[in-house]
């Protein structure tokens, strides 16, 4: 098995996401932009965004070698990950899962991703925005343990999932700084063919991606007892980062 080498920015819209732009470019191979944060650095690899994203806050135009990645792409991929009930609906996690099977790094590094937002002032570097991750989604009821179960199929594939934020964060990787990136151990993924048996077994898969169509026929309480076992597996490599 190749070694892998890729080193990947997920970059999102948290008013911290400007430092980035201060950021040299070596420390990454590829720069995956969420949504807005294209606006944050021009030269970002990929855009990634759903389908609701309005036309007018897409770019104009780009240069070569950059790319745009929809649903009909990354839907897919995150299905080949057990899908978005289990996996969370919301786009810092589906960028994530894209990231791990398309380019299968080594690091998948997030910035601006937090998913903290303040009752008072800007949401995101642009403003106050619409915060996707607080909608009221049988997928999201802790972003802890879906961000635990992506560590987890990162440290499965030898991919080190990490954040170059400080202080509070509802994403539970070690934090890191851009030069010491491959730093943390990866957290042990014993224990993950159990909880996966468990989600086989539950079936909740919706191939379009369209679980809130079917949202009535998920089991609230049993999707909390697989955030408890994938943020248990994840917790006992003692990474949990959770300020």
């Amino acid at each position: 098995m190749t070694e892998p080498r890729n080193r990947v920015l997920i970059l999102g819209s948290a008013p911290s996401a400007v430092a980035a732009r201060q950021w040299p470019r070596a420390p990454f191979t590829h720069i995956v932009a969420i949504n807005n944060a294209w606006r944050v650095r021009p030269d970002w690899d990929v855009l990634i965004h759903p389908e609701d994203f309005p036309v007018d806050n897409r770019p104009a135009a780009s240069d070569p070698g950059q790319r745009i990645v929809e649903a009909s792409e990354y839907v897919p991929l995150q299905n080949a990950y057990g899908g978005f009930v289990y996996a969370g609906g919301t786009m810092a996690l589906t960028a994530g899962y894209w990231a791990l099977a398309s380019l299968r790094p080594a690091v998948l590094a997030y910035f601006g991703c937090d998913m903290i937002y303040p009752k008072v002032g800007k949401t995101h570097f642009y403003g106050r925005g619409a915060a996707d991750p607080l909608r009221d989604d049988v997928t999201l009821r802790s972003l802890e343990a879906k961000s635990a179960r992506l560590g987890l199929f990162g440290a499965a594939q030898g991919c080190r999932v990490v954040r170059l934020s400080q202080g509070c964060s509802r994403l539970v990787y070690p934090s890191v700084s851009t030069t010491s990136l491959m730093s943390p151990q990866l957290p042990s993924t014993d224990g993950m063919d159990n909880v996966l048996r468990c989600e086989r077994d539950l079936g909740y898969y919706v191939p379009s991606g369209r679980y809130w169509e079917h949202a009535d026929n998920f089991d609230v309480e049993k999707l909390d007892v697989l955030d408890d076992m994938w943020l248990s597996i994840y917790s006992r490599s003692g990474l949990v980062d959770v300020a």
